[in-house]
């Protein structure tokens, strides 16, 4: 990464001096595996005699043109700069060059399916990456039209932020493609998707009469599992929900999703051509929680044409900007536009848990992030980003109301449309709706880092009736922001076997007590829930009748978002090394299996093998996850047949099986010999359980190879690659280890894959011998791969499962030894160390019992 990185200082130097009108980009897809030509012509205006550059990563600059003036290309280019100097009032600058194709998921990356033989590409921008397909002034406030014109095989589909045009003839076999200029847009949201990919076309009516065409996409081999009739419905209600809530027409001519393989996030807002995972084409049974998160990441992606690409930030600090609207109002829209309407259950369970261990790292940050370069940004695609900031905005709707809110968005959207803004932009079109004064707010909430607590303080008399009741809210000793907060309060009462709500009030909570005098005299329910309907951003506590109520009574609670607020209580108590371990492995054992949502079952479970493997005392740690295992195989046969719940708990049981027993059951479901009413064993389980086996040392490298024979796809590959790297032995470690730190030959599926199964034990012992390698590799790493790649390699081989002293205090060697690494690196070392101290104060818990 050394020379790629671009600061926010060379950007506003670069902004003062040009402004961007056009790029026309031709592109050749027809010269091999390795490179592809790339032409552009950038048409743009500067100050007379002024000096910059454009970003262009390639791999041969053949020309440079400068207002007609051929430039030295070996002078002028570095391989990721090229020099431009002595600029006039209006310039046309053409680099004809040759470009890499990626394997790592940034640029234009080429994959080769597997069952075919076909070739597939598409690109992938943001952060920076569209110079590694075109020369670009590569920062999201120089804006242009972009013109594409690609040469391809004449049977590929080639798809881009315009309708797709007629291809014309070029040679046999060759086709070419000249798209129509692009509305302004920044770079990181065009796109370029090319290759025999299967469509199904559609289209809908927009707010302002216009049809809009809709596409979707899917590699052959996999076209068979799409469920095409229901994406587009999904489209179709979100279209309808945010041109009703936006009052503004959608701004681009057609709509195309795109499902492309080897994709390293959920989803890109590409102006009319997202691309998404591959993980939500359906090729075997998934959860109910996969299935809604499908849905809320194509709305997701649907609100970012509003909230990115028709108005975009000007630089990366105001990222949430993008995405935290964009994942507060796709929650919104399938609460209310779609059938999944517990949506906000589902965000309190998982995006809600995200940001709180994110805003309690070391690495923190508020919400409007201090971004100096773009390995900055990189890092900063969080749990703050996404789903405080989401979080954030929710408490900010109920401050000053959903259609003031609205109203204000709306504003926002036609006096900016096609321009770049930032956060005071959008706040004083909310303060003009609202009537509500929103610097304080916005000081508080968006440039502090830090989660508050709250607790309620009960006061009663001898016949429990409420003579005292106040919220007392504490902050952090680091982040010591008191913050105001809008919230209901609870109460609820058992009645027929059910703890059902009976009494709500809402309120403003500010300062670290708060009287709710509206309380008092009321007779003390049997469960008091502060944040109940999860308004707030803030951890809460429960008073210690409630939660012992809620101990015993957790599944009787019968509002699902409010078992999710009890659900993620408890589990903060125990992160935070407040309530023990042990004590959480028994409380989801006993409720788990009256629980309802989907994404609450899975957020529950992945917590609960994260206790037993590595927060417990390490001397139960055996006897713990002997007991889940147990747990979860007796939950599962008891389950209702075909439910999501006896699905997802025998997943986590083959996840976590641990004895001869566990085994017997695992290759039981594999051969047959036993079956659960209703559990159809589907390639993508039969995997699982395989690696439930190999997890015991139960299976060979042999059944391995046999399984990828008969699924002989991108998934099965992945699959086997993180199969083998889960056989728990110091050699099989050290091998998954050495595949990545020695070669960076595999692709980006491949090597997160090999990370998974890699932190995949229920025995540390396997990674002791991993420690030093890890550290020595490091710098390396950093320095020679591409900051995906990087990651994977910085967060998935870290031997977290050791949770020991040992392993902090080689993590902190390296820190001190180490205080000049660039800041992105030392971040990701920085929250590994994190993870291992608290699981150390966890186990200490644990070992200290009452």
């Amino acid at each position: 990464m050394p020379g790629e990185n671009l600061t926010r200082v060379e950007a506003q130097e670069r902004k003062a001096i040009l402004d961007v009108q056009s790029y026309e980009v031709a592109l050749d897809l027809t010269t091999g595996p390795e490179t592809f030509a790339s032409s552009t012509t950038v048409r743009f205006t500067a100050k007379a005699g002024a000096s910059t550059f454009i970003d262009a990563i390639t791999r041969t600059v053949h020309s440079v043109t400068l207002n007609g003036v051929e430039l030295d290309g070996a002078a002028v280019s570095d391989g990721t700069r090229i020099q431009l100097d002595d600029l006039a009032e209006s310039n046309e600058l053409v680099v004809v060059a040759d470009f890499e194709y990626s394997k790592t998921g940034e640029g234009l990356h080429r994959f080769v399916d597997p069952v075919d033989d076909e070739v597939y590409l598409y690109t992938q921008f943001e952060v920076p990456d569209s110079r590694r397909v075109f020369a670009v002034f590569e920062q999201p406030d120089l804006k242009a039209t972009f013109q594409f014109t690609v040469t391809a095989p004449a049977n590929w589909a080639v798809v881009s932020n315009s309708p797709t045009p007629a291809s014309e003839h070029v040679a046999d076999g060759v086709a070419r493609w000249s798209f129509s200029p692009t509305p302004i847009l920044s770079s990181y949201v065009t796109a370029l998707v090319a290759g025999p990919y299967q469509a199904v076309h559609s289209e809908l009516t927009s707010s302002d009469g216009r049809v809009i065409p809709l596409g979707i996409f899917a590699r052959k081999s996999l076209a068979q599992y799409l469920d095409a009739d229901y994406i587009f419905e999904k489209t179709r209600e979100g279209f309808a929900f945010y041109e009703k809530h936006f009052a503004f027409p959608y701004p681009f001519e057609k709509y195309d999703q795109l499902f492309v393989p080897e994709f390293n996030a959920g989803a890109m807002e590409n102006a009319g051509a997202i691309t998404f995972t591959e993980t939500y084409v359906f090729r075997s049974k998934v959860t109910d929680a996969i299935k809604e998160r499908r849905v809320v990441t194509i709305l997701h992606e649907l609100a970012h044409m509003w909230f990115g690409d028709l108005v975009t930030m000007k630089w990366w600090n105001d990222l949430w900007l993008n995405e935290s609207f964009a994942e507060w109002a796709s929650t919104l829209a399938t609460a209310e536009a779609t059938e999944w309407n517990e949506a906000w259950t589902t965000f309190q369970a998982m995006e809600k848990s995200w940001a709180y261990r994110q805003d309690q790292l070391p690495s923190t940050h508020p919400v409007v992030a201090t971004i100096n370069d773009l390995e900055d940004v990189q890092v900063n695609f969080d749990g703050i980003t996404y789903a405080k900031g989401g979080s954030v905005l929710k408490q900010l709707v109920a401050w000053v109301g959903l259609e003031q809110f609205m109203a204000g968005v709306a504003a926002y959207f036609q006096k900016h449309q096609f321009g770049n803004t930032e956060l005071t932009d959008l706040l004083s079109e909310l303060e003009k709706t609202s009537g509500r004064e929103l610097t304080s707010w916005s000081k508080k909430w968006l440039e502090t880092a830090g989660v508050n607590t709250l607790r309620p303080a009960i006061e009663t008399d001898a016949d429990g009736t409420i003579t005292a009741f106040a919220v007392l809210q504490e902050a952090p000793a680091d982040y010591p922001t008191i913050r105001p907060h809008r919230l209901a309060i609870g109460f609820y009462n058992l009645r027929d076997g059910k703890l059902r709500r009976d009494h709500r009030v809402e309120i403003d909570v500010d300062g670290e007590r708060t009287e709710v005098n509206e309380l008092v005299g009321q007779k003390r329910p049997d469960l008091v829930l502060v944040n109940d309907e999860d308004l707030a951003y803030a951890k809460i506590r429960l008073d210690a009748d409630s939660l012992a109520v809620a101990m015993d009574h957790l599944a009787d609670i019968d509002d699902p978002l409010a078992r999710a607020i009890v659900w993620g209580a408890a589990w903060d108590a125990t992160r935070d090394a407040e309530a023990r371990p042990s004590d959480y492995v028994h409380l989801v054992l006993n409720n788990i299996a009256a629980e309802t949502e989907s994404t609450t079952i899975r957020t529950t479970l992945t917590q609960l093998t994260t206790v037993a493997r590595i927060y417990v005392d390490p001397a139960v740690r055996d006897t713990t996850i002997t007991a889940v295992g147990d747990g979860l195989w007796t939950l599962a046969q008891r389950a209702a047949a075909a439910s999501d719940a006896q699905f997802q708990f025998v997943k986590f049981f083959a996840s976590i099986a641990s004895t001869p027993a566990h085994v017997e059951a695992l290759r039981g479901l594999l051969d047959g010999s036993i079956a659960l009413d209703g559990l159809e064993i589907d390639t993508d389980l039969r995997w699982e359980l395989l690696e439930g086996l190999v997890l015991n040392n139960a299976a060979t490298d042999a059944e391995i190879e046999a399984a990828l024979q008969a699924d002989n796809t991108s998934n099965g590959q992945q699959a086997a690659a993180r199969a083998r790297a889960t056989f728990p032995t110091p050699e099989a470690k050290a091998a998954a280890f050495d595949s990545l730190a020695d070669s960076d030959a595999l692709s980006n599926a491949i090597v997160r894959a090999v990370t998974m199964g890699y932190q995949h034990t229920n025995d540390p012992s396997s990674l002791a011998s991993q420690v030093a390698p890890y550290f020595a590799a490091l710098t390396t790493i950093w320095d020679s791969r591409s900051y995906k790649i990087a990651e994977h390699f910085i967060l998935g081989l870290y031997p977290t499962p050791l949770a020991s002293q040992e392993l902090a205090d080689a993590t902190t060697a390296w820190l001190d030894a180490n205080a000049a690494a660039p800041a992105a690196l030392r971040r990701l070392v920085i929250e590994n160390l994190a993870g291992v101290e608290r699981a150390l104060k966890a186990q200490s818990r644990d070992t200290a019992g009452e």
